[in-house]
């Protein structure tokens, strides 16, 4: 790979002023059974430039007035973009330093990656590669909002194998951005500019990953490949700042980066039905447990292959028809044991994927089942702060 041919650059970064305990919240995707967590922000937020204000958290997709939402949001884009709240930083990538809630630091580097260089078809051989399996039905909502946006704010975290840790820095070598505590027990958050020296080096260090194999798989998606897909769907040629997203890269083997299951949780069933109809299907299963809690009670049975993928093709079938019945998607145990405890509801835990399987597994067989792991716990997921004009 020549470097004019590198998927990742500098960008035009845009951050607010000041007030960035307030500006920074979660990524939309996450606690989307939990609307109180979203109310507590909003309260928490209260009149204050915030990204609360310029993204539609998942919550709210199904609510009867998510097209007003959608106005709103990009009404508060243009706003904040007319009322001078932010600072350029032209032709910039910005080196991230999350510290989680148990104190680990993982380590980042925002920049543009290129939507030409990224696929997420089965059978894809680009550069950037989806991880899992990509749900079309959930793109054309994501459309909605990106298609009229002036800005995006990014969510989206991409994967590099570099076990040598030779791409991203480990400190900070410029100008220091912000730093300080993210709302809700979200950790701490610094950023700083990277110098030309930096970016330089950053570059060949990725171009040397890349080496001189055909087609290799140089960016995995780890975190917002429907943000990332949506971006792809709403790229226009004539619009030559559309053919890119901003997105942080991190590093698989940065030792702060954990790889989660991503449990199911099933509402509005009858549990014992449930239960027992996955028993049956799976009566020949010996591989991997699966357990099944709903109220006070615990049971389970094993499949074979990918849990997360024998799971979901169950349910897909199971839930097929049966008005009112549906499936989220839980990051962290004690939220599904929480959640289960809700009559009709059953919630499934399982062992996931390693870190260590995850390039080899896309590289030879392609993207996992949708919604197969999770990088950390939810309130360890990227924080929004950085953003970029698209029109």
């Amino acid at each position: 790979m020549k470097e004019n041919n590198l998927p990742f650059g500098s960008a035009d970064i845009l951050l607010p002023a000041g007030g960035f305990e307030r500006w920074a919240v979660v990524a939309c995707d996450q606690y989307t059974s939990q609307p109180e967590y979203w109310e507590e922000v909003d309260r928490l937020v209260g009149e204050a430039p915030s990204s609360l204000r310029i993204t539609l958290p998942e919550v709210y997709l199904e609510e009867p007035d998510v097209d007003k939402r959608i106005g709103a949001v990009n009404a508060a884009m243009k706003s904040y973009l007319d009322g001078g709240i932010f600072r350029e930083y032209r032709d910039s990538m910005i080196y991230v330093e999350r510290t989680l809630s148990d104190g680990r630091v993982r380590r980042g580097v925002v920049g543009a990656v290129d939507l030409e260089a990224y696929d997420y078809r089965p059978g894809a051989v680009s550069a950037i590669r989806a991880t899992e399996g990509t749900v079309l039905s959930r793109i054309p909502p994501r459309v909605k909002i990106r298609q009229d946006a002036p800005l995006e704010l990014p969510h989206i975290m991409i994967l590099i194998d570099d076990p040598g840790k030779t791409v991203i820095p480990c400190a900070p070598d410029g100008e220091i951005l912000y730093d300080f505590d993210l709302m809700m027990g979200g950790g701490h958050l610094r950023g700083s500019l990277l110098g030309k020296e930096a970016i330089s080096n950053l570059k060949k260090a990725l171009l040397a990953i890349a080496g001189e194999r055909e087609n290799p798989l140089l960016f995995a998606v780890g975190d917002g490949n429907h943000s990332l897909a949506t971006a792809k769907a709403c790229y226009r040629k004539e619009n030559p700042l559309s053919r890119y997203a901003l997105a942080e890269i991190v590093n698989i083997h940065d030792p702060a980066l954990d790889f989660e299951p991503i449990y199911r949780v099933v509402f509005g069933v009858d549990p014992e039905d449930l239960l027992s109809r996955a028993k049956a299907h799976f009566q020949s299963g010996t591989e991997h447990p699966v357990t099944c809690l709903f109220g006070e009670k615990r049971d389970g049975f094993s499949v074979d292959g990918l849990a997360a993928g024998a799971l979901q093709d169950f349910l897909d079938g199971y839930l097929s028809g049966r008005e009112g019945a549906t499936v989220d998607y839980i990051h962290g145990e004690d939220t599904v044991r929480e959640l289960s405890q809700k009559p009709g509801t059953v919630g499934f835990l399982f062992d996931g994927i390693s870190k260590s399987e995850l390039f080899p597994y896309v590289e030879k067989h392609g993207a996992l089942p949708r919604k197969t792991f999770s990088m950390g716990e939810a309130c360890d997921k990227r924080f929004y702060m950085e953003s970029r004009k698209i029109c």
